[in-house]
């Protein structure tokens, strides 16, 4: 028999909950596994790392801004993260600026070479026996976007200096830092997917130079990266774009028979845009728009709002068969009509907008999964998330990849990063609104979001996986909107993710593609799903990564509130 030390508590909350020991539920009342919310009035960083959040949360504290913050937390990031990001791939961010009361978009895509024409990618892929530009190697190498994006941050919105921003990282790479669970199980993959290929990868990124890959706890130093980091911080952006580091990438192309020059990178710009909104139920839901693919997000829920999914319920059959089916329909126009703005004519107002979503709203069958879906008939003319929050009101929503697993697996010598596969998405589709062309930026999977509400600020959010961040951005916000999740529950409950359906890179969906569950999912939701036509199966990840900052209001005090999903290694903080 238990102590009795044991059994009073015990007993104490048996009378609490009015249950007994065999009905006691978690003290959310939610059946799947979460944590409590994070609250600070002051500032919150939210990252997949709980040191980089620890970075960003040191910068704020000197003063810095939410800008600095994200910066700061990025490049630290890029160091322990490398499986997903870096200096090697581009960028994407919204910032909310309170004293504005605005949203800024940043696009911060790098173009495909220059001196790579169509042709010459075509009969290149023609002796490798390839229809697609294949992940490694150098023909997916665009022109990184990262370091321009935080210099165009950085002399709009940041207090701080450069190097200060990259300081922490610096240090970081010089000192070393053990490695997290999740990013050493990916981090293994490494020189089974880039063995052979040229540069510095091994000794780069293994601990030994020979295949050696850190395991959870083990120390990784990166003094090249470091040395880099350093230069970047001192000589600003031109060191990385006009300077020296586009010189030894230049030299190293040439040498090994890749096709960036320096002309790409004395040419490269990042964007500032204007982000494209919807209203869902009374919030006005933010994505950048193409060549990205946030407007996806868009299309879904205003395909969704004709629906009533807190009736339906959430993870229920018609929720779900819904859900899945809108993403269908937005995903063939995603495949059509998404691509740089600056080669194809985007019909973006129609795509997003509230009449064309009923109409494409009638091709859901309530009772039969769909096998096929068209592009609407229109006239045309993995990845990290990471959110900062300062003292001032000011938010950064901001995403940053090197796309499929670590990149392409090319990594210069002595510049410590690896640089992005992006160009894979291209098609190669002549006439297809992304084919590949010289000069231009590829179809973008990673998307940063941002939710106003009564022209307020309510959330900044996202998602990191591929095509699930479409996906993930309408589950945690139905979530939250329509049944009612905190922040925290809504990116800890359980997610699907349909795959399989066209895509922008000319693919077309067979059969209707097929949905993953994640454990926690009903059994008799997937049953259904299957008797309506759905190819289900169970995938244990793949399901992105989520981290968001929420703002509520007590005592009329502003109040962040902020969620790092448990499916990472990431880390909510404020103070």
């Amino acid at each position: 028999m238990p102590p009795i030390r044991v059994l009073i508590p015990l007993i104490a909350l048996i009378a609490f909950c009015g249950s007994s020991p065999a009905q006691i539920d978690r003290i959310t009342r939610k059946n799947f596994a979460t944590r409590s919310e994070v609250l600070a009035r002051h500032g919150m960083v939210c990252t997949s790392v709980p040191a980089a959040t620890q970075v960003g949360i040191d910068i704020l504290k000197k003063g810095g801004s939410a800008v600095d913050a994200a910066i700061a937390a990025n490049a630290t990031l890029g160091l322990m993260e490398p499986v997903s990001n870096g200096i090697g791939g581009d960028l994407f961010a919204i910032i909310y600026i309170a004293k504005e009361n605005k949203l800024y978009g940043m696009n911060g895509s790098g173009r495909s070479p220059l001196g790579l024409s169509y042709e010459q990618m075509r009969a290149t892929l023609d002796k490798l026996n390839r229809k697609t530009i294949p992940p490694q190697g150098m023909l997916p190498i665009s022109v990184p976007g990262t370091v321009d994006a935080w210099a165009e941050l950085h002399k709009k919105f940041g207090k701080l200096k450069f190097a200060d921003d990259l300081a922490p990282a610096i240090r970081y790479a010089e000192e070393g830092f053990p490695v997290t669970e999740l990013i050493a199980y990916y981090w293994a993959f490494g020189p089974r997917l880039y063995k052979g290929l040229p540069g510095a990868f091994l000794e780069t990124y293994t601990l030994d130079g020979k295949g050696q890959t850190p395991a959870k706890g083990d120390i990784f130093k990166n003094p090249a990266l470091a040395k880099t980091l350093r230069l970047i911080g001192e000589k600003g952006r031109d060191v990385f774009y006009k300077g020296e580091i586009a010189d030894k990438i230049d030299i190293f192309m040439q040498q090994n028979g890749g096709f960036l020059r320096k002309a790409d990178f004395e040419k490269h710009t990042s964007a500032w845009v204007d982000p494209v909104s919807t209203n869902y139920r009374g919030y006005d839901v933010f994505e950048l728009p193409p060549n990205g693919q946030g407007i996806a997000t868009l299309q879904i829920l205003n395909i969704l709002e004709g629906f009533d999914l807190k009736a339906m319920g959430r993870n229920l059959p018609d929720t779900l068969h819904t859900m899945i089916e809108a993403k269908k329909i937005a995903w063939a126009d995603r495949a059509k009509y998404y691509a740089d703005p600056a080669f194809a004519k985007i019909p973006l107002t129609k795509l997003i907008s509230k009449e064309y979503a009923t109409e494409r709203r009638k091709l859901i069958d309530p009772n039969r999964a769909a096998k096929t879906v068209a592009a609407g008939n229109l006239d045309q003319g993995d990845t990290i998330y990471m959110c900062t929050a300062d003292d001032e009101g000011n938010m950064v929503s901001l995403i940053q990849s090197n796309y499929r697993g670590m990149g392409s697996g090319i990594v210069v010598p002595e510049l410590g990063f690896m640089f992005q596969d992006r160009g894979e998405l291209f098609s190669m589709e002549p006439g297809h609104a992304n084919v590949y062309a010289p000069g231009k930026r590829p179809f973008h999977t990673i998307i940063p979001g941002f939710v106003m509400k009564d022209g307020k600020p309510w959330e900044t959010f996202g998602v990191m996986g591929g095509g699930m961040q479409p996906q993930g951005h309408v589950q945690v916000l139905t979530n939250q909107i329509d049944f009612s999740l905190n922040v925290q529950e809504a990116g800890d409950a359980s997610r699907w993710q349909h795959e399989g359906d066209n895509e922008p890179t000319g693919e077309k969906m067979e059969n209707g593609g097929y949905v993953n569950l994640e454990s926690g999912i009903p059994a008799e939701t997937q049953r259904e799903l299957k008797k309506r036509g759905h190819d289900v199966r169970v995938d244990v990840g793949g399901y992105g990564g989520y981290q968001a900052i929420k703002i509520e209001m007590h005592d009329g005090q502003r109040v962040y509130v902020g969620a790092s999903e448990s499916r990472k290694d990431g880390q909510a903080a404020g103070y």
